[in-house]
């Protein structure tokens, strides 16, 4: 499968700061990627580079299986910032028909799909109310159809669900995975961590302007475990002690064990078995994306023994 965009050693340099420091990564069709790093990692600057706001002093950016022209590239990506772009004093149905035109759409066509959209989203009556009228949620949402409803090839999302209620959250979560199996490519911005983990399949962690991690969420929770079991028993027997492990935690009846090398879980399954205890729940316990990023970010002793930087 063709990749639908490549970056290809980025760079863009300020008179005091390498923003992005030969910053390489690739997006297939249909994929829902998050671009993760802690403020001023070099994250903004890469999405304006990808949107032809910046260009970079060196490295290409490859679109929809050419060089990318920014002049006429630009009407198959829809860009949410995290910044409002909205015109505060405008009608809401004006401006999502304005900014439909501006992306190539008849006004026909764009009233077709502002009223698809409007009503997909239970905005129906709000076509002339004001943006200054409007909740932060509410703003958000309307944010999200003027980037999406002219069928962009590339969605860049930068935190989407900034100010909205669990169950509208909810409603733009199942839009986003819809638009990816209609095949749009979208790039997930956010410090959101467990949104990450629930919405993206592949991931990249910049600081400091590189490229620090990049795969697949469970590749990378994989990469970073640490042999460590929960396990539940209905009774704890009188040692709890065995030569396949090491006890981390204990809460009642629920432990935390660590796998000693050369041991397998099924090592640690059978010294319960032959202790005549009742397993009711065992499985490994994987490094949350939140660890993984603070960990990577803060440069702890434990994520530099657990991890190799990217080449």
């Amino acid at each position: 499968m063709n990749n639908l965009l490549e970056l290809q050693n980025l760079k863009k340099y300020y008179a005091t700061q390498k923003a992005v420091d030969d910053i390489s990564f690739s997006l297939q069709p249909g994929s829902i990627f998050g671009l993760l790093g802690p403020n001023g990692a070099g994250k903004t600057t890469l999405l304006r580079m990808i949107t032809g706001i910046f260009y970079p002093d060196s490295g290409h950016i490859q679109f929809d299986g050419k060089e990318f022209d920014p002049h006429n590239d630009i009407v198959k990506i829809g860009y949410m910032p995290e910044e409002r772009g909205l015109y505060k004093k405008m009608k809401i149905g004006e401006q999502a028909l304005y900014l439909a035109q501006l992306k190539g759409l008849s006004r026909s066509d764009a009233m077709a799909k502002i009223k698809f959209w409007f009503k997909r989203l239970e905005m129906d009556s709000w076509w002339n109310k004001k943006v200054e009228d409007l909740s932060k949620g509410m703003s958000q949402k309307l944010q999200f159809v003027t980037t999406v409803l002219h069928e962009p090839k590339l969605i860049i999302l930068d935190e989407p669900f900034s100010g909205l209620d669990p169950v509208n959250a909810n409603l733009i979560k199942d839009e986003i995975y819809g638009l990816a199996q209609r095949g749009s490519t979208i790039i997930f911005s956010t410090h959101r961590m467990e949104q990450v983990e629930e919405i993206c399949d592949h991931i990249v962690l910049v600081n400091m302007g590189k490229k620090i991690l990049d795969g697949t969420v469970n590749d990378v929770k994989q990469q970073f475990k640490e042999n460590k079991f929960h396990i539940k028993l209905q009774e704890v027997p009188a040692s709890v002690q065995g030569n396949s492990f090491e006890l981390v935690d204990q809460k009642a009846n629920a432990l935390t064990v660590r796998i000693k090398e050369g041991f397998r879980s099924n090592d640690v399954l059978q010294h319960f078995i032959q202790q005549n205890t009742t397993i009711e729940a065992f499985h490994e316990i994987l490094p949350s994306l939140n660890d993984i990023f603070i960990g990577l970010v803060e440069g702890t002793k434990a994520t530099t023994r657990a991890f190799q930087p990217v080449q």
